[in-house]
């Protein structure tokens, strides 16, 4: 049985249009049928200072892997367009792409490499704009509230 999966891709390094499209042919081939995807939107840097300039999307996945096995894919396809680490001595940095499970079904997972739904999305306006323009009627399984909701209160901060 397949589950929907919500991922957030972002990318300030290199040919932004380009990894994201690379990320998204990966995802397609590797963890399953791309379903939806955002438009892309520029944003700055969330929790670190660049110069550089995010492109964000976010897409609705059909799989038939375990949540495991799609952290373990998306770590894949993150290194082979050439992402290196998640952070500089835990310190966010650039990126050439950063590929997040935002919600893996309605599944709540707290594991130590995994944690989902992911924890600082409702923090995060350049996760929730994205993802309300794909899937705004999605209920956050432990906030029990709809992604548009999210959006409305973090947009009005």
């Amino acid at each position: 049985m397949a589950t929907t999966v919500y991922f957030s891709l972002g990318t300030n390094l290199g040919e932004k249009e380009r990894n994201i499209k690379e990320a998204l042919l990966a995802i397609n081939k590797n963890i399953g049928e791309v379903i939806h995807c955002s438009n892309p939107y520029e944003n700055s840097a969330w929790g670190f200072t660049s110069e550089n300039l995010f492109l964000n999307i976010a897409v609705e996945v059909k799989t038939i892997l375990s949540a495991q096995q799609v952290l373990n894919e998306i770590t894949h396809i993150e290194k082979k367009i050439g992402r290196t680490t998640k952070t500089k001595n835990g310190i966010y940095n650039d990126r050439v792409i950063d590929i997040d499970i935002l919600f893996f079904g309605s599944e709540i997972i707290d594991d130590e490499n995994l944690k989902i739904p992911h924890p600082l999305l409702t923090q995060r306006i350049f996760v929730l704009k994205p993802l309300c323009e794909i899937a705004p009627s999605f209920i956050h399984p432990t906030l029990k509230k709809n992604i548009q909701e999210l959006y409305n209160t973090l947009k009005s901060i």
